[in-house]
């Protein structure tokens, strides 16, 4: 069961989550400094978002003390499309790797290799996954 909205707005935000391939993901540092980084992400249809990372990345020691966070999709350039997701993140050591992912592949797949020459490379280096509880969705 998806927790996003009802009617049109819902439509578009499950459209976008399906079909975009970025996402800001921004957690908050221990001197309270919000830290928004684009990163690439698979939506279940349902209720989490899926998110690699490399285990260096510092959002992993930002969410392991201050697990909430927010994503968002940019919006149209003049202040509409706003899409801003809400939930805790996990690490999840039992979902599959990136590159036995088949939605992450199906999405990811060429940008994967392009960026580290293969995805058994690409799913060497992005090897954790942290899942994001969506528990809210708001924008217009």
């Amino acid at each position: 069961m998806s927790v996003l909205p009802e009617g049109a707005f819902g439509e578009r935000v499950a459209r976008r989550l399906r079909e975009e391939k970025v996402i800001w993901l921004t957690t908050v540092g221990r001197d309270g400094t919000p830290q928004p980084n684009p990163v690439w992400f698979v939506w279940d249809g349902a209720e989490s978002v899926l998110v690699y990372n490399r285990p260096d990345a510092q959002r992993l020691r930002h969410l392991a003390e201050r697990p909430q966070l927010a994503l968002n999709l940019d919006g149209n350039g003049r202040g509409g499309d706003i899409v801003v997701v809400t939930g805790p993140a996990r690490r999840d050591d039992a979902v599959a790797p990136p590159d036995a992912h088949d939605a992450y592949l199906a999405k990811y797949r060429d940008d994967m290799v392009r960026v580290s020459g293969s995805v058994e490379r690409f799913a060497e280096q992005y090897s954790v996954a942290l899942l994001v509880e969506v528990q809210r969705v708001r924008g217009h």
